[in-house]
């Protein structure tokens, strides 16, 4: 199984089944290709912040344009991750990609008083090891490429921050099971905490799908016997429906045999992508 950004990015055509890996890219992705957008949850008015924008296979994605509600835009870099500076007048404001439907929220804050060291108010209690996850705070830099961040000792990748809010990437080599995070920016003293970090494993049929033939893709969870919420979400309605709507949520079995499981429905030849993500529960994380 390979990695992706986007939890399980699951390819299926009628003869087989794919995992997309940014690892994989012999070429940076078209921006034709930009689907999903990711923007810190919080921004700090007049401050900067960095976005990133991933593509149907879960590649970070140069050359996207970000439109904002103010009237703003920016279109990211060759790192696929644009800079912005949010705006003077604090409250929702929403973004998207151009010439992509739907928007994402963040919640501009008025600005505040002078940094200091990286606070980590909530962060989610149980992580995919393959999946980016969210934590909100103070004291982060805007600029994501500043903000220093590890998991078990390994460095992390940050695809979107602000001064309050990050996105994080955990490492290629990615622990499993409880780990240490740590978050600074720059080289201040960084804020530590701990998180579970469990491995989802999919398994499907990859014999031929004709349409109009049901097909179930199952999901196993190690390392919790804990019931987890996961989210399948449809990248290609036109291909094949996700059974339920899209997005669907499902939660898994609990115990043992912990998994979830999920159908989809052939509409007509070609390639489908359905992406496979845990829902995060945000809390105060323990340290």
């Amino acid at each position: 199984m390979r990695r992706t950004l986007d939890g399980f990015v699951v390819v299926l055509s009628f003869a087989a089944i794919f995992f997309s890996c940014v690892a994989d890219a012999q070429q940076a992705p078209d921006a034709a290709n930009a689907r999903i957008l990711l923007a810190p949850r919080r921004m700090v008015s007049g401050e900067r912040a960095t976005l990133a924008v991933l593509d149907v296979g879960g590649r970070l994605t140069p050359g996207a344009t970000i439109h904002f509600s103010n009237g703003d835009k920016v279109t990211t870099d060759a790192t696929g991750r644009a800079l912005f500076v949010a705006p003077l007048m604090a409250g929702v404001l929403f973004a998207s990609i151009e010439g992509r439907p739907g928007r994402v929220a963040t919640t501009v804050l008025p600005a505040q008083e002078g940094g200091g060291a990286a606070h980590v108010e909530q962060a989610p209690r149980i992580v995919s090891a393959l999946d980016r996850f969210e934590v909100t705070g103070s004291g982060f830099c805007g600029d994501a490429d500043k903000n220093e961040v590890t998991i078990g000792g390994q460095s992390a990748l940050v695809l979107a921050s602000s001064p309050d809010s990050l996105v994080i990437l955990p490492p290629l080599d990615p622990p499993t099971g409880p780990a240490e995070v740590t978050v600074a920016c720059g080289k201040q003293e960084p804020a530590r905490f701990n998180v579970l970090f469990v491995a989802l494993k999919l398994s499907a049929d990859t014999s031929p799908l004709q349409p109009g033939q049901k097909r179930t893709l199952r999901v196993s969870v190690a390392g919790t016997q804990e019931k987890l919420q996961l989210e399948a979400r449809n990248l290609a309605p036109d291909i094949a429906d996700l059974a339920g709507g899209n997005p669907v949520k499902t939660f898994s079995s609990g115990g043992a045999e912990n998994v979830a499981e999920f159908q989809v429905i052939g509409k007509k030849r070609g390639k489908f992508l359905i992406s496979i993500r845990l829902v995060p529960v945000m809390v105060k994380p323990p340290r």
